[in-house]
């Protein structure tokens, strides 16, 4: 599937969204805090039942495939013959080849070099001309060893050889999936793993990591594959942070990643002495681009794809709910079930709850979401389109006993969800 396949789907999408929305100015009236209420929402109710579940992972718990499972398993449990379609979604950070996967991709692996210069296994996802490409899979924060970090060093090589392999596998289309890194590189090390290359002041490669780019001199995007002019790059993320100052990479998610404050001031200089160097050899938009939404995204690879991959940057979950076909399988749901571990006010901020919920509301869809953790007011849950929310802390009142068996505890929970809205 290429761009223009993408666009297909994401122009027809936006059609679906625009009818629904003048339908409901025309004829809904708000019933509760979510909207849902109105005739097309009464006529899917008279419907037989039919639950989607398009829930993210419980990070460092459930994945997204084994929260479909549990909730699949604890709404039969009351409502045996009730349809449940699963579509594990991510907003683009870790998770989201697993759910590509989910979604009937391919499953691919290579080996690539680590965050800290070790090899290790990485897999990225392939269908139909289009991979996606996770690049926490090989520059992830889960790649290090517990208690480890490597603010200065740490490198996104790696992620530029994933990308290759895509490109070996003839991926037309590539959505690249950025977050959970343990970089703050600005995509160098992935670049120079395409064919970039970046020396000091005596013509020798700058070394790994983004401490090192202070001591550029000389940038040279010349030598990168030719077959990246090829295929169509979308930057899929949850974040829209510039690459350097307050609300920058370093600043933001510095510490993250183990940097100190004298760590993210070095950091914070030498991605803006990299897009200063950058501007000498591509022009003006190497500084356009470092204050352009996503740079900042993954220890500013997104920078380095937006200045050097040509990438095209839109909210990683909007891009996964395309690729995953979420719209068919909109179309068939009378009940959409949503959720991940922490629903709380970064959810609210582009990541797959509220993408989920945004998409089924204009549908007319009531929406429910399930999750760990709940720090959001209902008034703040309707205003995101989710009518209501279940936490395992219902049940389970120890945080840690809900992440060691969140398993049975959300299958009971679904089981309550299940009593409330099936029966």
């Amino acid at each position: 599937m290429g761009r223009e396949a993408l666009l297909r789907l994401w122009s027809q999408r936006r059609d679906c969204l625009d009818a629904s929305k003048a339908k409901k100015q025309g004829e809904c009236k708000v019933a509760d805090a979510a909207g849902t209420a109105g005739s097309e929402q009464q006529a899917r109710r008279e419907q037989a039942p039919h639950v989607l579940i398009a829930a993210d992972k419980f990070k460092g718990s459930l994945t997204a495939v084994q929260v479909a499972e549990r909730v699949t398993a604890g709404l039969h449990r009351v409502a045996p013959g009730v349809t449940v379609e699963a579509l594990p979604v991510a907003d683009g950070g870790d998770g989201t080849v697993a759910a590509a996967v989910a979604g009937g991709f391919e499953r691919r692996e290579v080996r690539v070099t680590g965050p800290l210069g070790e090899q290790v296994t990485a897999a990225y996802a392939l269908k139909d001309g289009t991979a996606v490409v996770e690049m926490a899979e090989a520059s992830g924060l889960q790649l290090l060893p517990e208690g480890v970090f490597a603010p200065l060093t740490a490198t996104t090589y790696g992620s530029g050889e994933l990308l290759a392999a895509a490109l070996d596998a003839g991926a037309r289309t590539i959505v690249f999936g950025v977050g959970g890194s343990a970089t703050t590189d600005g995509g160098a090390g992935m670049l120079a793993a395409l064919g970039a290359r970046f020396l000091d002041a005596d013509g020798r490669p700058v070394a790994p990591g983004g401490g090192p780019l202070k001591s550029l001199a000389t940038a040279d995007l010349s030598g990168l594959d030719p077959r990246l002019g090829d295929v169509d790059i979308v930057l899929a993320s949850d974040v829209d942070n510039p690459l350097t100052g307050p609300k920058g990479a370093p600043a933001v998610y510095g510490p993250q990643k183990g940097a100190t404050p004298d760590d993210v001031a070095a950091l914070d200089a030498a991605l803006a002495h990299f897009a200063t160097v950058l501007e000498k050899s591509v022009g003006p938009r190497a500084a356009e681009y470092a204050q352009a939404p996503g740079a900042g995204a993954a220890g500013g690879i997104g920078y380095g794809a937006l200045v050097g991959l040509g990438a095209s940057f839109r909210a990683g979950i909007d891009v996964m709910l395309d690729v995953l076909g979420f719209a068919p399988a909109l179309d068939r749901a009378t009940l959409v079930i949503t959720g991940e571990g922490s629903l709380d006010e970064q959810t609210l901020h582009g990541k797959a709850p509220a993408g989920v919920a945004a998409a089924a509301r204009a549908a007319g869809i009531e929406v429910v979401a399930v999750c760990g953790r709940l720090a959001l007011p209902a008034e703040a849950l309707g205003r995101a389109g989710i009518r209501r929310a279940y936490a395992l802390t219902d049940i389970e009142p120890d945080v840690a006993r809900c992440i060691a068996e969140a398993g049975p505890i959300l299958e009971d929970l679904a089981g309550t969800l299940g009593r409330d809205y099936l029966l």
